[in-house]
């Protein structure tokens, strides 16, 4: 289920990085479409730190070593 719901935010993170490239692409600076995507793609992001580290906190997730 954890892996689920971080492959989920990835997903999102990705789509919102690809619409804002869309948009700068076919707005020519004319709105602001572009940034919402991006501001929303910083938000996920933090949300997604926040949430494996509340994760790592509370024990839910168990982090190992680097080739242990």
């Amino acid at each position: 289920m954890k892996t689920l719901v971080v492959v989920g935010f990835l997903a999102l993170i990705v789509y919102n990085l690809g619409a804002a490239l869309y948009y700068m692409l076919t707005d020519r600076g004319e709105s602001k479409r572009s940034v919402n995507a991006l501001t929303r793609r910083i938000g996920l992001s933090v949300a997604l730190i926040a949430l494996v580290a509340i994760g790592i906190a509370t024990g839910f997730i168990h982090p190992h070593a680097v080739g242990a």
